[in-house]
């Protein structure tokens, strides 16, 4: 047993984050067995609480965003847990659309490390366990859930989902999920629950999702089959077991996304009616999730890093009414850097190629230049200088795409919010 640190009752919140990325030996190490101990020690119990667990490659948070403002609309409670954050590491737990404070973090922390023994924890599952022990003292009505790294051994995992949610399954993070989709989806898959409910997002789930939902009786909803999205020219449509929305605007999520959350309302015998939808679309934004900003220009930023949401975005940027589309990319190092950047090619003009040398994996300019073979591209040591360029080659006709990393997105964010 080790000599446990009395100390900590001292520690700032700045502090306390310090110490909690430097008492485990590896930044992800998956598995629900340390995790669970301290849990049980914590005496966590969210029965009072329905929980919703949300996986996926992509749209896991626009998908919580939604359900969260159609449950605050009907004067419910709840509670979102998501990472990484943008600005402030007290992002990753909002009540009641409040981001929670530094004092209930830091009394969390002062808990986990008094009841943790010689149980050693990653950053994640640590600051998973203090948004679990500040959820367990508030008990909102509604707790919702954003897995931070495939599913089934996701520290989120160790509480009961009571509507399991996965919107997309495609290929990230294949270093600890696999290399196809059949083995990632089995991951995801991994936060249904016996006999439970699950919404699934993907209009084409890998085979391994559908089998894994079938051993456990889940109760599935899957896109296509129990709830469908028919698009139109300019609007979409959403159908349902009787329940049918047309004329929806495209809103500023993805509406494969909206229409996911909008099987998950469903299934809460939420009172869905076609104001109701269309105000929710109309409402809901997603901090650099394609948002949108207008400031001399226009300004794209999200958070996009894979093949998957690279698609989506080259969707959205060849719809847009711009003359050229430069792009600020900065990505870790190891990310699907090729097949990320490839489906972007035919619509950009320039590329502002960026290091992220200041942050853990974070690709350097000439590592991320190297898979522009035949791109106009510029390089820069860091993401300010290539944003700062793009904006000073644009016009204001011009559209300037900011993806590739959270971390990316947020350095542009705070020059923004500072100017």
């Amino acid at each position: 047993m080790k000599n446990i640190d009395t100390s900590h009752s001292n520690r700032s919140f700045d502090e306390w984050l310090s110490y909690i990325e430097r008492i485990h030996a590896t930044e992800i190490d998956m598995g629900l067995t340390r995790i669970s101990k301290v849990a049980k020690r914590l005496g966590l119990n969210f029965e009072r609480s329905i929980v919703i667990t949300v996986a996926g490659t992509n749209g896991k948070g626009t998908t919580c965003a939604f359900i969260e403002n159609a449950l605050l609309a009907n004067d419910h409670s709840v509670a979102v847990y998501s990472s990484p954050h943008i600005h402030r590491f007290n992002e990753r737990l909002r009540i009641n659309k409040q981001d929670i404070d530094d004092y209930s973090l830091v009394d969390a922390f002062e808990q986990i490390e008094l009841l943790r023994g010689d149980i050693s924890l990653t950053y994640y599952e640590y600051t998973t366990l203090a948004a679990l022990t500040v959820l367990n003292a508030t008990k909102p009505q509604y707790i919702i859930l954003e897995v931070g790294l495939g599913g089934r051994l996701d520290a989120t995992n160790i509480i009961d989902a009571d509507i399991a949610v996965i919107t997309t399954v495609d290929l990230d993070h294949q270093a600890f999920l696999g290399n196809d989709r059949e083995s990632i989806g089995f991951e995801k898959a991994g936060i249904m629950r016996t006999k439970k409910p699950v919404v699934i997002g993907d209009s084409n789930p890998p085979s391994s999702v559908i089998k894994h939902a079938d051993t456990l009786s889940s109760i599935k909803y899957c896109r296509e089959k129990e709830f469908f999205v028919i698009e139109d020219r300019s609007s979409w449509q959403w159908h349902c077991q009787g329940t049918s929305f047309s004329n929806l605007p495209q809103g500023f999520i993805p509406k494969d996304n909206t229409a996911t959350a909008l099987q998950v309302l469903k299934l809460l015998d939420y009172p869905l009616s076609q104001a109701k939808v269309v105000a929710l679309i109309n409402e809901t934004k997603v901090s650099g999730r394609t948002e949108l900003i207008q400031c001399e220009g226009d300004i794209l930023l999200d958070v996009g890093h894979n093949p998957l949401a690279a698609r989506y975005l080259a969707e959205v940027v060849s719809n847009y009414n711009c003359e050229n589309v430069y792009a600020v990319i900065g990505m870790l190092s190891d990310k699907d850097i090729s097949s990320t950047i490839t489906p972007l090619f035919p619509h950009i003009k320039k590329w502002f190629v960026s290091g992220l040398d200041d942050i853990p994996r974070g690709a350097s300019k000439e590592y991320l230049a190297s898979y522009f073979t035949e791109q106009n591209i510029l390089t820069f040591d860091n993401v300010i200088d290539g944003f700062k360029m793009a904006r000073s080659t644009a016009n204001n006709r011009d559209l300037i795409l900011v993806f590739g990393s959270f971390y990316t997105v947020a350095k542009v964010k705070t020059l923004l919010d500072r100017s």
